[in-house]
């Protein structure tokens, strides 16, 4: 599964890096969504396939508050990304004539960097709040499935989602 998110990922990357006709800003945000999503399973999957393999669940302090902090980075960044995907979307559709002169490449090169200063910020008052709660009354088990549904399915399902039902990319495949 990492193997395939890391992999559909990068095709998509690749596909509108290469194909001048995708240099719009929906497949500008694409590839930055693309981009965060196989950061943000190369945050936890890799060290839960060492544990998998070695049965071993160490891990160092340092290495868990450097992996959340990564890992709530990218997740984030995922959705602030999606809503600028959103919000990009309700211009085409509700600003079809005044769309290219909307979103120039100034305003989404902007709007991908305020994704990024919110999330740092978001982080630390979301490290704030964790440090303050009370510990969690679920069971281990549910975690971990939750945990991995969206930390390694949906990334996985992202580049099949955007890409297999997107007639211009596949015609970059080509």
């Amino acid at each position: 599964m990492y193997l395939i998110t890391v992999f559909g990922n990068v095709l998509i990357i690749l596909a509108v890096i290469s194909d001048s006709h995708l240099h719009t800003p929906m497949y500008f945000f694409l590839s930055n969504l693309s981009f965060v999503d196989i950061c943000f399973t190369s945050t936890t999957v890799p060290k839960m396939l060492v544990n998998i393999q070695t049965r071993s669940k160490a891990i160092t302090y340092e290495g868990c508050i450097t992996q959340m902090f990564f890992f709530l980075l990218f997740a984030g960044l995922d959705n602030f990304l999606l809503s600028v995907m959103a919000y990009d979307r309700f211009v085409a559709i509700c600003h079809p004539l005044h769309y290219m002169v909307i979103m120039n490449p100034q305003l989404c090169a902007l709007l991908v960097l305020m994704c990024w200063l919110t999330v740092v910020s978001l982080f630390y008052f979301s490290v704030i709040g964790v440090y303050l709660s009370s510990a969690a009354t679920h069971s281990s088990h549910s975690i971990a499935r939750a945990s991995v549904m969206y930390a390694v399915v949906t990334p996985m399902l992202n580049p099949f989602i955007y890409s297999l039902r997107n007639k211009d990319i596949k015609a970059s495949y080509r």
